[in-house]
């Protein structure tokens, strides 16, 4: 039996050997707990088999067993049969496009590749380059290429550190170095900037599969497949699909696998204009679109100019930049790749293709544009980028001339555009622009200032018409900074110059070694900031941690592959000048001011998140406030003692929201399934102040935003005309009729959920 999705509880598991263990086993623990919330569906992260002590398990090393760390089949058996018992079902992370190859002796089919290279029965399932260098695979394993010469031979394994690595039949006489020379792949230092096989981004330990063969789609979903058919889960979520060589095809197969019934659901980034391709048989996203719009709704435009004043960046020409060096840099091997592919096909060469293709992929506004509804993209990029640059021409015409009929060279210009397309902006431009940071979330754009109103309900009902079970979210695993640390920080849109001032202010006691850095950091720091001012050890480790992977990400004074140890030493030094001197107080004072808006928002945001059309998620741990930045510290472990304390107290604002929404989607399912969506507006001095919409004949939600201004002006006579029919909040249990005074309505919380009460 299928039970239908209205939400989803996402919880990340993981194995003894990660630090701390979440199993099938405590998920099922916390059933009785999550059914009282109102879940639907409990959302698991990848499950099948990964590297050993694996911290978020999408480095799958056998996609055809249940990981034994978890659980194994018969935990996730027993784990489903509770859930099904409460009428609860479960939805799983599934990891199509690559798995890990860390540990080599972990990943069979790795192995088996490694081992007898071409004549492998695996060799067709990876996407290897056989015809790079000298045809063996090469492996950027090694510091440097000498290493090679501290290889050493056990038995028919060579070592070198934590690094085994297998030996092929009959090879392994003489010296490491000896042997390694007669093996199918070839270690090469990591700085060469050359790859054998596609990898996940520039991520060397995931080594990306073919999908677009029939026999390794098979191979790779047996236990998927298995799971539906034993009515074990009732839907899948697809990790990045854009980085598969056919994804719309991959799609399909999927469907007729699992079969029309299962919920799939789509990691599909999109642009802040682009629209999901219609032809995919899925729900929809994974809500990373949506996650923009609900935050972007408490953002006042009035302070914009100010805050990018401050930042002194305003230039979308940086991102274009950023893609060129990332293709030309970080994804050289891809790039280089994708030229053999262009020549190759077009039969013939030319000495800037290399800036050609570079310079279309930065013009590329999309993760990948090889979508029917976006036909238009390609052709657009090719002629902006020859309008830039007309020496480019003639090799622009030969990467025409290659990809006009699809294929290798097609497909691949459309992976590498993806992982150019976030490294750049996600990993690069999200750690360094500094006008307002909680606009930098995946799927979102530094660029667009909020969202309005109007865009606001026009997107709405445009997912209830065309996606209304597409997933929505405010928080994943994936997400740079939690929901409500985003909320404070939007906050400072409402008071610019105040934000401007202690900045100013902070930078003549405290100044950071490096200015645009100092400004980044200020915001994340003042987003976690405890109310109360008490800096734990943990949360000194924690921003310690942060500020190392935000400046190396951004790779402006330091970066992963180039540390600067001084410049971090200094970075550090001067964090802990914040903790520990006289701005930490002032810090704390600006905190407690600015925090009662900051609350709003986050109850604004969630209930709209919640009753808006789609599926909402609701990430571990984000039903009371939650302080998390980007991983790993958005992968802590969660208090449940002290949220089922508060489930049963119902005092916590946050989680009497969460309760609501989600006990009314459960007892209202029709409404948000298949409910439209339309504004219900306000009218008065203060009616910018309110978002409202209702859903289907029965349910009206209702929102304050602003509330900095709102404070000095008051509501006055602002009022907020329901539909017919008489409402009560069931967050109050206030019975309303009629035009309602706004004082009236958010008196006591400023978030009101309706329901529809009377005959």
């Amino acid at each position: 039996m299928v039970f239908p999705v209205l939400s989803t509880y996402r919880l990340q598991l993981r194995g003894p050997d990660s630090g701390f263990a979440f199993t099938f086993a405590d998920a099922q623990n916390l059933l009785d707990y999550l059914d009282e919330l109102g879940v639907s569906h409990l959302y698991l992260s990848p499950i099948l088999t990964a590297v050993t002590g694996s911290s978020h398990g999408y480095d799958v090393t056998d996609p055809t067993t249940v990981s034994a760390e978890l659980g194994g089949p018969e935990g996730l058996a027993r784990l489903s049969a509770a859930a099904r018992a409460r009428g609860m079902g479960l939805i799983i992370d599934i990891v199509p496009n690559h798995v890990g190859v860390d540990r080599p002796e972990q990943n069979r089919w790795w192995w088996d590749v490694l081992r007898y290279g071409r004549s492998s029965a695996y060799a067709q399932f990876f996407d290897i380059d056989w015809d790079l260098d000298d045809g063996r695979i090469v492996l950027p394993l090694l510091g440097s290429d000498d290493d090679v010469a501290d290889l050493t031979v056990d038995g028919e394994r060579l070592r070198l550190g934590d690094l085994v690595l297998p030996i092929a039949p009959g090879t392994g006489a003489g010296t490491g170095r000896q042997v390694h020379d007669r093996q199918h792949y070839r270690l090469v230092g990591w700085r060469r900037g050359v790859c054998g096989y596609r990898r996940f981004f520039s991520i060397t330990s995931l080594a990306g599969l073919r999908q677009e063969d029939r026999a390794v789609f098979d191979a790779t979903h047996t236990e998927v497949a298995r799971w539906v058919t034993e009515g074990l889960v009732d839907g899948v979520r697809i990790d990045h699909p854009d980085g598969l060589a056919d994804p719309a095809g991959y799609l399909r197969w999927l469907r007729e696998l699992l079969g029309p019934d299962t919920w799939i659901v789509i990691e599909k980034i999109l642009a802040a204009d682009e629209a999901l391709e219609p032809t995919l048989p899925v729900a929809g996203t994974t809500g990373y679109d949506a996650l923009r719009e609900l935050g972007g709704i408490f953002l006042d435009p009035s302070g914009a100019a100010a805050l990018t004043a401050l930042a002194g960046v305003d230039d979308p020409g940086v991102l274009r930049d950023l893609k060129v060096d990332t293709a030309t840099d970080t994804l050289a091997a891809e790039l280089h790749r994708l030229r053999r592919c262009v020549v190759a096909d077009a039969g013939a060469d030319h000495p800037r293709l290399p800036d050609a293709l570079a310079a279309l992929l930065s013009r590329i506004d999309v993760y990948r544009c090889d979508y029917r509804g976006l036909a238009a993209v390609l052709p657009t990029a090719l002629a902006e980028t020859e309008a830039a640059a007309p020496d480019l021409g003639a090799p622009l015409q030969l990467v025409a001339a290659a990809i006009a009929a699809g294929g290798e060279p097609a497909a691949r210009l459309q992976q590498l555009c993806g992982a150019v397309t976030a490294k750049a902006s996600e990993d690069c431009l999200f750690y360094r622009d500094a006008r307002l940071v909680s606009l930098n979330e995946v799927g979102g754009d530094p660029q667009r200032f909020g969202v309005g109103a109007a865009e606001f309900h026009q997107r709405a009902a445009t997912r209830a018409r065309l996606w209304p079970q597409a997933m929505t979210t405010l928080t994943t695993h994936d997400t740079k900074r939690g929901e409500d640390v985003r909320a404070r920080i939007g906050v400072l849109s409402q008071v610019p110059s105040r934000w401007a001032q202690f900045v100013a202010h902070a930078e003549t006691i405290a100044p950071c070694p490096d200015a645009a850095t100092g400004l980044f950091l200020w915001q994340n720091i003042f987003g976690v900031w405890p109310v109360d001012g008490a800096i734990t050890a943990a949360l000194r480790d924690r921003l310690h941690g942060y500020t190392e992977k935000a400046t190396r990400e951004a790779a402006r004074r330091t970066s992963w592959q180039d540390p600067d140890p001084d410049f971090e030493a200094a970075v550090h030094r001067w964090l802990d000048t914040v903790l520990d001197g006289p701005l930490a107080g002032e810090l704390t004072a600006l905190v407690t001011e600015l925090h009662p808006h900051a609350e709003s928002d986050a109850l604004g945001q969630k209930l709209l998140a919640l009753t808006a059309p789609g599926i909402p998620d609701v990430y571990q741990g984000s039903e009371l406030w939650e302080d998390s930045l980007v991983d790993p510290d958005n992968r802590r472990p969660v208090d449940y003692a002290e949220r089922r304390a508060a489930l049963k107290s119902l005092t916590h604002p946050k989680i009497r929201v969460v309760r609501a929404a989600l006990r009314m989607r459960r007892a209202r399912p029709d409404t948000f399934l298949r409910g439209g969506c339309r504004p219900v507006l306000a009218a008065g001095p203060a009616a910018e102040h309110v978002v409202g919409f209702g859903r289907g004949e029965d349910v009206v939600v209702a929102v304050s935003r602003w509330t900095v201004r709102l404070a000095d002006t008051g509501w006055g006579d602002t009022t907020l005309a329901l539909p017919p029919g008489g409402w009560t909040d069931r967050l109050t249990d206030t019975r309303w009729t009629g035009p309602t005074p706004a004082a009236d309505l958010f008196a006591s919380m400023p978030v009101t959920l309706l329901e529809r009460t009377d005959a």
